[in-house]
């Protein structure tokens, strides 16, 4: 299993050959970086990570296939659409012979690390109720603990600041009792905005 950036020097190895040129339209990247990756993971072009290893996600031979199919194709000219049509449930014989990756590339280490459950149809499923927000004493509002993956394939957690109407402002670090005191009385023409719009519950 690779990290996200391990995963990207594969795919860089294995379209840095001649029969690749690169997407004929130079709107599209010649190479997929972690923020393309993400993306193609919540469209459904390429699989969810695999597992974790503490708060890195990590990818296997699949998830280089696709990667490099998704260039391939993309440098024939086909358009993401129907890349997602074609690809969408594709084996992985399917996606070896579109992609052709040397074998050595696809060689997968660290095979004791755990792997998660096979990718499911989560577009088709309702959304999961987000767990609900406890109060500290310092009134920051703790979100449990929910993984996401950031730019460095880290998992963070955001902490909730309460503000006056209902809105909640998400910040990466948590703020003591002199911040708050800051952020609100900062948010105030922000907070009179919304309430003009409409756009708080509470105005």
């Amino acid at each position: 299993m690779w990290t996200i950036d391990e995963l990207l020097d594969r795919v860089r190895t294995a379209l840095a050959q001649a029969e690749y040129p690169g997407p004929p339209n130079g709107r599209v990247r010649d190479l997929p970086d972690r923020r393309a990756v993400r993306w193609y993971a919540t469209t459904g072009l390429v699989d969810r990570p695999a597992g974790m290893r503490g708060r890195n996600a990590l990818y296997g031979p699949r998830h280089l296939l696709q990667l490099v199919a998704v260039k391939r194709r993309q440098a024939e000219g086909e358009s993401l659409a129907r890349i997602q049509a074609e690809l969408n449930g594709a084996t992985d014989a399917t996606l070896a012979a579109i992609a052709r990756v040397p074998d050595r590339l696809l060689a997968s280490g660290d095979a004791g690390v755990e792997v998660g459950l096979p990718r499911t149809r989560f577009w088709a499923a309702p959304p999961a109720v987000a767990p609900p927000a406890v109060a500290s004493p310092a009134g920051v509002l703790e979100p449990a603990p929910v993984p996401a993956v950031t730019d460095d394939g880290a998992v963070a957690t955001l902490a909730g600041v309460p503000l006056p109407g209902g809105a909640v402002l998400l910040l990466p670090a948590h703020p003591d009792p002199d911040d708050l005191a800051a952020i609100r009385a900062a948010a105030r023409p922000l907070l009179d905005l919304l309430a003009d719009r409409g756009l708080l519950p509470n105005p």
